[in-house]
């Protein structure tokens, strides 16, 4: 029997989740969410964490007790401050996880309408805000058809009638106000691309250390699922390579366009909190002991040094 180590008694325990929310409270409380009236960030970030326990144990993602993929999903989040004003930002994450809800419902199931229709309805909300999410939506149909074995006519519709239905509440709105340039400028946003890596690294060097340090946490993450994905369920595998596909297509999508890190940043969040989630929980060894430590003091740095950032 392996040893218990540090990260094992943290992932398994059932304060580490209140703990980390403690932890949250401090971290929001620096960034002057209070006096600066932030409430609404703050309500969109403790939903989506209460989202991703949901997500977690509807799909056993950890086939032990642990709370490590919404604490690693909270923790990266409250590292990334400078994410934290942009309340369309959080709405686009809170919406991508609600749809990972519903989504990884219709496993095996051609009929799921209901769970197809209100996932992709998340995706329509959040492209009112961030349009650009509208690329991701051929890679979820592909991925319905090869991971959770679902796509057929009638989901497919269902998925196009809830990519939709948002903007059926605003096209009377936009046609009482004979406001036709609006919608037209949101979604020519599609065709609008910037040179591909470009950003001003002086300007941004928290941004890019701190997507570099997501990257290799969710490499990390990929690495130990790839070599220990006999273990998990036939359904856990197949929810962790959709996972996947959609983690590497957000790297790509984030490195060719970083002028869209406000939303592809948590994105990413979102899917390395699950891969390093994962990691954290199922590992043993002295060697990933001191990796825990590693990433733990790391993050805590990183998150020092954006929060002097922000402020």
């Amino acid at each position: 029997m392996l040893k218990r180590r540090l990260q094992n008694r943290i992932a398994e325990s059932r304060w580490a989740l209140p703990l980390t929310a403690l932890y949250g409270i401090a971290i929001v409380v620096a960034l002057g969410a209070v006096s600066q009236k932030m409430w609404a960030q703050t309500t969109l970030l403790a939903l989506s964490t209460l989202l991703m326990v949901e997500l977690n144990n509807a799909n056993a993602l950890i086939r032990i007790y642990s709370r490590m993929v919404s604490c690693s999903y909270l923790v990266l989040m409250l590292m990334a401050t400078f994410l934290f004003p942009s309340i369309e930002g959080g709405i686009v994450g809170l919406a991508v996880i609600t749809f990972y809800v519903f989504f990884l419902q219709a496993y095996q199931d051609k009929m799921a309408v209901g769970p197809v229709y209100t996932a992709f309805l998340a995706i329509g909300i959040a492209s009112l805000f961030f349009v650009q999410i509208f690329f991701f939506v051929p890679l979820f149909w592909l991925l319905m058809t090869v991971r959770l074995q679902a796509f057929s006519l009638r989901t497919f519709c269902a998925s196009l009638l809830g990519l939709i239905t948002p903007y059926w509440f605003l096209i009377g709105y936009f046609i009482y106000k004979a406001d036709y340039e609006t919608p037209l400028r949101h979604f020519t946003e599609l065709a609008r691309f910037a040179q591909p890596a470009t950003i001003d690294i002086p300007q941004n060097i928290h941004l890019l250390a701190t997507f570099a340090f997501i990257v290799v946490l969710t490499f990390t993450g990929i690495i130990h699922f790839l070599r220990q994905r006999s273990k998990d369920k036939l359904r856990t595998q197949m929810i962790y390579e959709l996972f996947l596909a959609v983690a590497f297509f957000t790297i790509v999508f984030l490195v060719l366009q970083p002028q869209h890190n406000d939303f592809l940043l948590r994105i990413l969040i979102i899917h390395t909190a699950v891969f390093i989630g994962h990691f954290i929980a199922l590992t043993q060894t002295k060697i990933t002991n001191i990796a825990f430590i590693a990433i733990l003091v790391l993050t805590l740095a990183l998150t020092a040094a954006n929060l002097v950032h922000s402020l």
